[in-house]
This record gives C-alpha cells, structure tokens and sequence, in this order.
C-alpha cells in the first residue's frame, strides 16, 4: 500500500492554484509545505497528513499520470470543472470508460492535464 507520493513541478505556486482547486473538489487541503529557500519548495495534500506532494525538488515535465479516488460521480465532475477552470487542459471529460478498452464496469472518470503535462485523474468506481 502507497502511503504517499508526489511529482516534481517547474513552479510550485504556479501548480499550487491548479492543485489547490482540483484536489480541494476531492476534499483534499494543503495540510505541509517546505521552504522555498534551498530550491526544494513544495506542498503536500491530504486529509491529516500528506498523501501527495508537488515539489521542485523532483524532476518535472517527466509525464506522469496520477488517479485520486472520488467519493462519488458528482465529485468527479466537480474535479474536473474546479481543474479545467483552474487552467487544467481537457484529457477526457466525466464520464462512463468503455468496457471494451479494458476499464472495469462503473469506471467513471475525467481526466485534466495539468500545468507541467501530468495526465491528473479522478475516478469512482460504482454505480
């Protein structure tokens, strides 16, 4: 089990605006930030602790893709309206997957580009 991970962006506070509104539609709110005095800035989401950072200190532009749970479709769309609106670029709209892509039944998901090109995802997996 993954007790936290993060991805290595160009600004932080640049992608603090996307991050802040994308994962705050999930409940998720900044609960740790480093110091931007030794170049190794960064900002962790969570609940209580940090489940995921953003920082400088890894590499970005690498591409990376990241799913978060949601707690409901409407969640899911909330994510991605609170993304795209938060400069976020379309990289699949809420909605059903195809089955016979390979997603499970009830796969509902959207997913965002965010400022540095990761593929950001939400998903709920139900009915």
């Amino acid at each position: 089990m993954i007790d936290h991970t993060g991805i290595g962006v160009a600004d932080v506070a640049r992608s603090a605006v996307f991050y802040d509104a994308a994962l705050g539609a999930l409940g998720l709110r900044r609960v740790a930030q480093l110091p931007a005095d030794e170049g190794t800035d960064g900002i962790g989401y969570g609940l209580d602790h940090p489940v995921f950072w953003i920082d400088r200190f890894h590499q970005h532009g690498v591409k990376q893709h990241t799913a978060f749970a949601a707690r409901s479709r409407a969640e899911v769309d909330g994510f991605y309206a609170a993304a795209m609106k938060a400069g976020g670029v379309d990289n699949g709209p809420p909605g059903l997957r195809d089955t016979a892509k390979g997603y499970p039944a009830g796969y509902y998901a959207a997913f965002v580009v965010d400022p540095d090109g990761n593929n950001i995802e939400a998903v709920f997996r139900g009915s």
